[in-house]
């Protein structure tokens, strides 16, 4: 399981031009499911997302979680972060996993997430719009294979 996590201000999802989800100040988390991945890697990144200290204290400096701020989460399903690359210069997808899986870890780590913090959602294999106004810049990749 892969996340792209950007610290921000706010966030939204907006699907055939309806707003779905929006937050306030806390992280905007896109997720990538691959092949094989099981209930292990939800908790994983689950408990990153939550205890990952890239929020600033009263001294200015990260060291305060999701948790301990206060933050929201918009967590948003992504496939595409297994595109591949390497060869040639369109992306093949075969390490990620097939919809129905997908959608359940995905839902999997946003119940996990929700028991933490106030969880936004977008909508599952739909065309999103996802915009937000990323604080710092802060964005960390995780990947709970540890490829990175």
């Amino acid at each position: 399981m892969r996340a792209v996590i950007q610290r921000c201000n706010w966030a939204r999802v907006v699907n055939d031009g309806v707003e779905t989800s929006k937050i306030s100040k806390g992280m905007l988390v896109l997720l990538g499911v691959k092949k094989g991945d099981t209930e292990k890697d939800c908790e994983y990144i689950c408990n990153k997302i939550i205890n990952m200290r890239i929020f600033e204290d009263e001294n200015e400096k990260m060291n305060k979680s999701l948790l301990e701020s206060g933050g929201e989460l918009l967590l948003v399903s992504q496939f595409t972060l297994y595109g591949d690359v390497r060869h040639g210069r369109r992306p093949g997808f075969i390490e990620a996993e097939l919809p129905d899986r997908a959608n359940e870890l995905y839902e999997k780590t946003v119940e996990m997430c929700s028991k933490y913090v106030k969880v936004g959602t977008g909508k599952f294999q739909t065309d999103m719009k996802v915009s937000l106004e990323n604080d710092g810049p802060v964005t960390i990749l995780l990947d709970s294979q540890k490829m990175f």
